[in-house]
């Protein structure tokens, strides 16, 4: 099933770069991106190549195996971000072209390029973790005494995966959001003009920078938090071997518990496959109703095959530490997984998106300026925490009744299950938004932007929700990976168990509050990191602006000519505004972006793998039995109730700020004003929108993964502390 999913990459891929990319002038832009992305991704790669070295070495000591999966979840985590970026830097330039014709075909086109990411990642996850664990069972067996050398082995994989999906994430956030802000910044604000015009310097940087956070950066982010559940299922699966329905009588039947992860997953690919071929809309259809309804319908036989496949694979009844367990219990724990998935998107939707009554309100506060507009963007964030926290609390104490630990992690495994489809759903926004970009900076026909604005506009909804869904399956990703490393310390540490964290134990409160405070700590220098790349950007499209003539003097003259279309100019403001074309230094905006980017991602990252390794080692000097161990698992509580209402507030936020200024941009009447681009409304949505964009693209997203990252470490060391 990874293979098949490889195989509709393939195919998916080479139709994409089949179609007519447009104008000459549309290829050289386009070419200007992909030139900056895969720079990015190249430098970015011989830095991550170093740290996986390194790390692989330090495993090695104490597992070749451990050190073997942790290489190869790096390399597929960083491959299928190098797929995605590769076809969606190649899909953005033909959905400008297609939008000239059709807002049907430029779906299809921006659809089809982010399908490749989305089965892509699914494809070399499943591929990756199950090859590995076949040769692990072939090396060290399947019976209960052999299994163990098989998990720890295994935990490697969502190893890598996790480190290089943080750096990706972080990293891509710094780069998107450094040149996003110097071109909302100094283009809207000082300028006056549209971020993705040609004569803004950091626009060629804007655009790689979608590619480089949403695409690359979300890919990763997903990547990590699928073979993350499937591990943790793994892991808990193990438990029920040799017991009555699964015993092991030479056959790898013993180990469907641990299997069936596995085979949802390749599932989900099959389903996912098939959804994304009814994602289709007319000529000038409803994009967003044609992705909901690949996506539901991917969903829904999902749901039906693994009823199936659960009761096939698993006893009707067993029973472990006085725990009753049912093969329909699991299926309903799956159920409830998916279905919180799909109502967590739902709820952001509502708080993002465009035309909702929380991003109306944000509209409206953006009549009396930017610090009310502020405002309404914080609240609506902080509120947004509300429902997915009680969904997720719900979906899990629900999946635990039927079916314990395991059910919990079959939820989570249920809620990534259609991960291909998702992924592709998401990765369409930045291929969108980039098509919009290049029909700005080509000066094409007003239709043909009003077309890529509508895909944008459903773009930035699915991104949002798309962030929604990765928080909320971070949540119980990371909660199946604790219950993971409990497991296995149980299992190496005979004397010493942890029956339970008592958080009456001032160790364990006092660990609480230091993993509840990393959250802030990691958003804080995501933020300044951003601040101090966007102070460098904003100085240099200054810089361009002053001491360019050619550009210097095309901005007075649209300064002059205010909205009137450029066919409507004189002669001589035309061959002003024309000799400007090209002389905007695009490399070296890119070069300030990317720059930051790797120099910044490195701090945050070293610190999100060392801080479970210093608690795990470091306190056992000043502890007695198994206090470190405890302190360990309050480290990893703390950090996963405050990590997952921090993401959620952050993400929601940016989106709602992001779609009221879209609102704005596209006209919106309000108490006899009629509020469009350039009015001191739009400032100030532009002013809240760059407030968000650190929150929803850097800050936010990175804490997904800081979750499932610092519990896949304590996972890894849970035999040694």
């Amino acid at each position: 099933m990874g293979i098949i999913a490889l195989i509709f990459t393939y195919a998916k891929s080479a139709w994409v770069a089949k179609q007519d990319p447009g104008t000459e002038r549309m290829i050289r832009i386009a070419e200007h991106i992909n030139a900056g992305a895969m720079a990015f991704l190249k430098a970015e790669y011989s830095i991550l190549g170093i740290f996986v070295v390194i790390v692989a070495a330090l495993l090695a000591f104490s597992n070749l195996m451990t050190a073997l999966a942790f290489i190869v979840g790096a390399i597929c985590s960083g491959g299928a971000g190098f797929i995605g970026m590769r076809v969606a830097t190649k899909a953005n330039v033909r959905t400008t072209n297609a939008a000239r014709s059709s807002l049907g075909e430029a779906l299809n086109i921006a659809f089809s390029g982010g399908s490749v990411m989305g089965m892509g990642v699914v494809g070399l996850g499943i591929l990756g973790l199950s090859s590995l664990f076949a040769l692990f069972v072939f090396k060290f067996g399947h019976v209960p005494d052999e299994i163990s050398s098989v998990l720890e082995a295994i935990t490697g994989f969502s190893f890598g995966a996790s480190s290089i999906a943080f750096f990706a994430r972080v990293g891509g956030g710094i780069y998107t959001k450094a040149a996003d802000v110097g071109a909302d910044l100094v283009g809207k604000v000082e300028a006056g003009i549209p971020e993705d015009h040609p004569l803004n310097p950091a626009t060629i940087a804007d655009n790689v920078g979608d590619n480089v956070g949403d695409v690359a950066g979300m890919g990763a982010d997903l990547f990590e938090s699928y073979v993350g559940s499937i591990v943790g299922t793994i892991v808990l699966g193990a438990a029920f071997i040799g017991l009555a329905g699964f015993e092991t009588d030479g056959s790898l039947w013993g180990i469907n518990a641990i299997l069936l992860p596995l085979v949802i997953a390749g599932v989900g690919i099959i389903m996912s496959i098939v959804g994304t071929f009814f994602v289709k809309a007319g000529p000038d259809g409803n994009p967003h109703r044609a992705l909901n309804i690949g996506e539901f319908l991917a969903a829904l036989l999902t749901v039906v095959a693994t009823y199936f496949i659960i009761i096939a694979m698993l006893p009707a009844q067993w029973q472990l530490d006085g725990i009753d367990y049912t093969a329909h219990g699991v299926f309903f724990a799956l159920l409830f997984g998916l279905l919180s998935g799909l109502a967590i998107g739902k709820i952001t939707d509502h708080y993002t998106g465009t035309g909702t009554k929380p991003v109306i309100g944000i509209v409206k506060q953006s009549v009396t300026g930017s610090a009310t507009n502020i405002i309404a963007g914080l609240a609506v964030g902080m509120m947004s925490t509300a429902w997915p926290i009680i969904i997720l609390a719900t979906a899990m104490i629900a999946a635990y009744s039927m079916a314990g630990f395991y059910g919990v992690a079959i939820a989570a495994v249920g809620m990534l299950s259609n991960t291909g489809i998702q992924l592709a759903v998401d990765a369409y926004g930045p291929i969108s938004d980039n098509a919009g970009g290049i029909a700005e900076m080509t000066n094409l026909p007003e239709e043909v932007r009003r077309r890529t604005d509508k895909l944008d506009a459903v773009g930035n909804t699915t991104a949002a929700i798309g962030k929604g869904f990765a928080i909320g399956s971070a949540a119980l990703t990371a909660i199946v990976l604790f219950a993971a490393f409990r497991t296995v310390y149980n299992e190496t540490h005979l004397d010493s168990p942890l029956t339970g964290i008592d958080i009456t134990n001032p160790y364990v409160m006092g660990s609480l509050f230091i993993g509840a405070m990393l959250p802030f700590l990691f958003s804080a220098l995501a933020m300044q990191a951003v601040g101090r790349a966007a102070m460098s950007m904003i100085e240099e499209v200054r810089r361009q602006f002053r001491d360019i003539p050619e550009l210097h003097a095309a901005l007075a003259v649209m300064s002059k000519n205010g909205d009137s279309h450029y066919d409507q100019w004189d002669r001589q403001d035309q061959e002003i505004f024309d000799a400007a074309d090209g002389k905007a230094e695009y490399d070296k905006c890119v070069a300030i972006s990317t720059k930051a980017s790797l120099r910044e991602m490195i701090f945050p990252g070293l610190l999100a793998v060392s801080t479970p390794v210093a608690f795990g080692f470091g306190t056992q000097f000043f502890t007695e039995g198994n206090t470190n161990a405890l302190m360990l698992g309050g480290l990893l509580a703390g950090v996963t109730a405050s990590g997952v209402l921090m993401a959620l507030f952050q993400a929601n936020a940016g989106g709602a700020w992001d779609n009221a200024k879209k609102m704005i941009e596209e006209g919106y009447s309000y108490d006899d004003q009629y509020l469009k681009k350039g009015t001191e409304a739009h400032k100030a949505a532009v002013t809240g929108d760059t407030v968000g964009d650190p929150f929803k693209d850097t800050s936010g997203p990175s804490l997904n993964i800081l979750l499932k990252l610092m519990s896949v470490v304590a996972l890894i060391i849970a035999p040694y502390i």
